[in-house]
């Protein structure tokens, strides 16, 4: 568990995966009981918007500016291994198909696409176009519909199979910046530049009938803008983190706020992630520190330092126990 000891060192599968990327072009891999860094990935040319680990825990994929690149996370280079060609503007979002067959991404160049990881050099296969700058994508649990999130303030649903899409507004005039499906597939959650958050409940989805989305709550989350919205592993609980500079956590029964994560120093914080007990958050902050939480206290248990601007985006693969 990231809150007490490691496996074995020698063992990528008994490990606490805990990478955190920003501003300062690096991706730092943590020893997360610790809080020691014990490697420096180099991302040059470009900030870090959004960290994804593989499914196999092998490899960690980078989105940045014009460039997806995935880097090996047992290895000895620190550079990266792989690189998605052909991408203009900033990647905002990336993610894996749970078996790890394809990846998928979003940018601000107004499309989501997806990328087949088969192959030794990956290969765009499919691109969704939008009319507006894509500033989040997420893989329903059926892996078989991407939901997209714009700048514009659409949410469109892609149907791999069909390729058919459904869109809809909750808020005009406010632009998408996260969502979220839990792990059940029981809610979406989407945060927008109001600090507002949207939960739906979803049907269908299995089979070949498409999921159905059933409006259930509107949350004055943030007084400004809220950056990011993510469900418990245990689908008990949702974290939405803000320019506010707080991150807030919410239980999905009622979607009532039990817990808000702040302190002094912290800035904008730009991302969360659940430790896999759902006891632990782990938040990212304008001003360079990643923080362990525990959520029924809202007490600091660790904080990781090192990086020298905002850290904007992490990844976090924790490890059950019997």
């Amino acid at each position: 568990m990231i809150s007490g000891e490691e496996g074995s060192a020698g063992d990528p599968s008994e490990t606490v995966i805990l990478a955190t990327g920003g501003y300062d072009h690096t991706i730092k891999l943590w020893q997360a009981h610790t809080g020691n860094c014990q490697r420096t990935l180099q991302n040059p040319e470009s900030q870090v918007n959004a960290l994804e680990i593989t499914p196999d825990r092998q490899r960690i994929a980078a989105a940045g500016y014009q460039h997806v690149r995935i880097y090996d996370i047992n290895g000895s280079i620190n550079t990266a291994v792989a690189n998605c060609e052909g991408l203009t503007k900033n990647v905002t979002s990336v993610g894996f198909q749970e078996d790890g067959k394809w990846m998928y991404t979003g940018g601000e160049d107004c499309s989501a696409r997806i990328w087949d990881m088969r192959k030794g050099s990956m290969q765009c296969q499919r691109i969704f176009q939008v009319s507006a700058p894509v500033n989040c994508v997420c893989l329903h649990p059926n892996q078989a519909e991407l939901i997209v999130g714009d700048q514009s303030g659409i949410i469109h649903i892609w149907d791999l199979k069909t390729d058919h899409n459904e869109q809809l507004i909750p808020e005009t005039d406010a632009a998408i910046l996260s969502m979220a499906v839990d792990s059940a597939g029981t809610f979406l959650a989407a945060v927008n530049n109001k600090g507002r958050c949207f939960i739906w409940g979803l049907g269908g989805g299995t089979n070949d009938e498409p999921t159905r989305l059933n409006p259930k709550h509107k949350l004055e989350a943030h007084k400004r803008h809220a950056l990011k919205c993510r469900f418990s592993p245990d689908s008990q609980m949702l974290v939405t983190t803000s320019a506010d500079q707080t991150a807030r956590i919410w239980e999905t029964d009622k979607f009532e706020m039990v817990q808000e994560l702040t302190c002094d120093a912290q800035r904008w914080v730009w991302d969360a992630a659940f430790s896999l007990d759902s006891q632990y958050v782990v938040t990212a902050s304008s001003d360079g520190v990643a923080r362990l939480w525990n959520v029924a206290e809202g007490s600091i248990k660790r904080e990781y330092t090192g990086h020298q601007k905002a850290i904007t985006a992490l990844a976090l693969e924790d490890v059950a126990r019997d």
